[in-house]
């Protein structure tokens, strides 16, 4: 639906006059409608605010979406299962009330949350005739997905530094790694993720988009939506390289010089036991961090590395909806103490 607000000139301020004489007094508010710009035959500008926005998703006939629908099902379903699986189990379970398991349990939260952003509405999108979504739920959409990813990545870092410090330090870990000392670098985690968040977004969403409100995409996200814009968007591609760089960077050194301290450590260890233990628990934590970082690194901190929005979907399907599934199954597998506390779980709920 659009709405048209008059002629205006270049500089986006209503004219009213034939030839711009006399100007309005109000001026359009950036941050509350998309905008576009339309050209008449008499070669004025209309300003047009639009409604909302089209997800055009993936192509392909009714097969094809019905295929993706049950591809994007299942995996939101295990996605759900699985971490409120770690979330009931590190919460039953006194003895995983440990700063390593609070913060599983909060990467846990993380991956249903922003899995959550996006699946639900993409599954309703694939039989959906006008996949219409308003420009205030998009840019809702977008803050959340932003925070939560970002979040995600600050809290891989602190699980590094955690690990470090119960290895390399463990007798001063348990007043390092206190209850107080948790809580607030999981605080840091968000603050990090807001802040993030609430710059991509008003940068993003203050643009002013071009006559197609198309977004070649399953939701909304930065590249796509950029697209779409007929100013000139070069701050915004900036900016976005360069916080995803500066994160990325910043957070993949705190887990390389965390683990090169906990591998030098573990080669000195003369305890079998105790050293298969601990590779069981970093490796799981690698893993996880390695998937996470790598797509997001290909997908926003790499100028060009994405030649195409439909590989851009596909590297989306992977860290929207593949890695919050794989993430719960990755630490419970790999982890001695998570199958022990399933097992006391269900004997616990077996026993009459």
């Amino acid at each position: 639906m659009l709405i048209s607000k008059g002629s205006t000139g270049p500089d986006g301020i209503n004219l009213d006059g034939p030839h711009g004489a006399d100007r309005s007094p109000g001026v359009i508010e950036h941050l509350t409608q998309p905008k576009a710009l339309m050209v008449h035959r008499h070669g004025n500008l209309s300003v047009v605010l639009w409604q909302e926005f089209v997800l055009v998703g993936f192509r392909g006939g009714v097969e094809t979406q019905a295929l993706l629908f049950a591809l994007f099902l299942v995996l939101y379903i295990i996605t759900v299962l699985g971490n409120l699986t770690m979330i009931v189990v590190i919460t039953l379970d006194a003895r995983l009330h440990s700063p390593m398991y609070f913060f599983l349990k909060n990467l846990s939260f993380l991956d249903l949350c922003y899995s959550s952003v996006i699946a639900p509405n993409a599954l309703v999108n694939f039989f959906s005739a006008t996949k219409v979504i308003s420009f205030g739920g998009c840019a809702t959409q977008f803050f959340f997905f932003s925070l939560l990813v970002t979040t995600e990545g600050f809290l891989l870092a602190v699980m590094a530094y955690d690990r470090f410090m119960a290895i390399c330090s463990p007798l001063q870990y348990p007043v390092t790694m206190c209850p107080g000392k948790c809580t607030c670098l999981m605080l840091g985690t968000y603050c990090g993720g807001c802040l993030n968040s609430i710059v991509q977004t008003s940068l993003t969403f203050q643009l002013p988009f071009c006559s197609s409100n198309r977004i070649n995409h399953f939701f909304c996200d930065v590249p796509p939506l950029l697209q779409l814009a007929c100013a000139d968007t070069a701050l915004n591609e900036l900016v976005m390289f360069a916080i995803c760089g500066l994160i990325i960077v910043g957070t993949t050194l705190v887990v390389l010089i965390s683990y090169g301290y906990i591998t030098v450590t573990i080669l000195r260890m003369r305890s079998g036991s105790g050293r298969q233990k601990i590779f069981s628990t970093c490796g799981s934590h690698l893993t996880a961090v390695c998937l996470f970082y790598g797509t997001v690194f290909v997908m926003y901190a790499q100028p060009g590395a994405v030649e195409s929005m439909e590989q851009g979907k596909v590297v989306s399907i992977f860290y929207t909806q593949v890695i919050p599934m794989l993430n719960p199954l990755i630490y419970s597998l790999r982890n001695q103490d998570v199958k022990d506390a399933l097992r006391r779980l269900g004997q616990r709920r077996v026993a009459p």
